[in-house]
């Protein structure tokens, strides 16, 4: 008799630990009325602060476009929006545990980080390029033999730059920075030879630097990083809900608007326009959303 109630207990515990998990971010936005969304401090302009210290940016006005549209799905009257900052480290682990719902940045969606989290429709696609200062003289890999290079930490790019250090024997000394305004100072003040990141991002850096003109950002692309807000994995009716909001975006031309906002207009603060016109790669993404990390998908 002791031995079925133990499995008695043990199975309504377990009954009880399937309806917790069963019970996904719409359930708690619901019950909770509030969506947390994650925000970076200085991929611009796609997620950094401004003279306020408020987040904006390119992503963080989709993030907002899919909460107004959970808002109307979920039929509430209102929905508080959180903030919170979070890293190229930290993004993905605060998502998938729960603490973010999504995360909106310049994150790159690719195989091995589809493991722990998925991912929105594509909303850009950029390349891993190098910024360094021209009096460098800095043009391909082959030139930073024994030279100290830097990339954010968290990233496909420093992944990606250690694994050619190695199969390439360049033996550069390969500095992690903790963000991508830390790796661009690294360069500026001489402390490495240059920046290895995506390169809008290093675009935004060059343009909001004190002296843009002194920069270079190499011609030659390394790898194709496709962009997407940050969702849970395994949430399903969750998932359903952004991608359905981003895909809504996409075919009004909500997604087109913002793009000419963030990329070929001054933004704040220091009015910088980027002149960054959308690429074929992401007019084609657009045109037939997708959530796939294949490289391949988004070659021309």
């Amino acid at each position: 008799m002791k031995l079925i109630s133990i499995l008695a207990v043990a199975a309504a515990m377990a009954a009880i630990g399937a309806t917790a998990s069963a019970e996904g971010r719409l359930d708690k936005i619901k019950a909770n009325g509030e969506l947390t969304l994650g925000y970076r401090d200085s991929s611009i302009p796609f997620s950094y602060l401004d003279d306020n210290q408020k987040p904006i940016g390119y992503s963080m006005d989709i993030c907002h476009g899919i909460a107004a549209a959970i808002q109307k799905d979920l039929q509430l009257p209102s929905l508080k929006i959180k903030e919170v900052p979070v890293t190229s480290s930290t993004r993905i682990p605060l998502v998938a545990n729960g603490t973010v719902d999504l995360a909106c940045g310049s994150a790159t969606n690719n195989a091995d980080r589809q493991k722990q989290v998925s991912f929105a429709p594509t909303t850009f696609v950029t390349a891993t390029r190098f910024a360094s200062l021209k009096k460098s003289g800095l043009k391909d890999l082959g030139d930073f033999h024994g030279k100290t290079v830097v990339s954010t930490a968290g990233t496909s790019n420093l992944r990606w730059l250690t694994r050619i250090n190695a199969e390439q024997k360049l033996g550069m000394r390969i500095i992690p920075a903790k963000d991508h305004s830390q790796a661009f100072l690294t360069v500026s003040s001489g402390r490495a030879a240059a920046f290895f990141m995506d390169d809008v991002l290093l675009a935004g850096l060059v343009a909001s630097s004190n002296n843009p003109d002194s920069w270079t950002i190499s011609a030659k692309a390394y790898t194709v990083e496709p962009y997407g807000i940050i969702e849970p994995k395994g949430d399903e009716a969750f998932k359903k809900a952004v991608d359905d909001a981003v895909k809504a975006m996409m075919k009004d031309g909500t997604i087109d608007k913002l793009y000419a906002k963030w990329f070929t207009q001054p933004v704040p603060p220091k009015n910088i326009n980027l002149n960054w016109p959308m690429t074929p790669e992401l007019k084609k993404v657009i045109a037939n959303p997708t959530d796939t990390p294949d490289p391949a998908h988004y070659a021309q």
